[in-house]
């Protein structure tokens, strides 16, 4: 499998009046867990091109069983973590993020704090 769960859908709302799909679960050394950019609370809007919205759980379920090897998901990162539902940024599009896109920014804040740190350093 990918390595993670899902609750929501249009017959099982995670969140009232929302039929999202959302990451319930990521499993340790899974798929998901080993790629590391997918995270517990993420709304996912499409799997591989695949709009999610307005299907029941087990329909979802079953679309990311059947989706094979190459997956592509377009998620939408929660505001904040919290216990309970997770807050997230509007219903449309615009705060959805491709999987890809979450990796280089990432990678820009670490180099850079590590340029900070070692300049430091230079100057004790």
């Amino acid at each position: 499998g990918l390595g993670f769960n899902i609750v929501g859908g249009t017959d099982q709302q995670y969140i009232s009046n929302d039929s999202s799909i959302y990451v319930s679960r990521i499993k340790k050394d899974g798929a998901a867990y080993l790629d590391g950019r997918l995270q517990e609370g993420d709304k996912i809007l499409a799997i591989t091109g695949r709009d999610l919205k307005d299907l029941r759980h087990m329909d979802a379920v079953e679309l990311f069983r059947n989706a094979g090897y190459d997956v592509t998901l377009k998620i939408q990162r929660r505001l904040q973590p919290q216990n309970g539902p997770v807050g997230h940024r509007g219903d449309g599009d615009s705060g959805g993020l491709p999987l890809a896109a979450v990796l280089v920014p990432g990678l820009a804040l670490a180099a850079a704090a590590v340029w900070i740190l070692l300049r430091y350093r230079q100057r004790m």
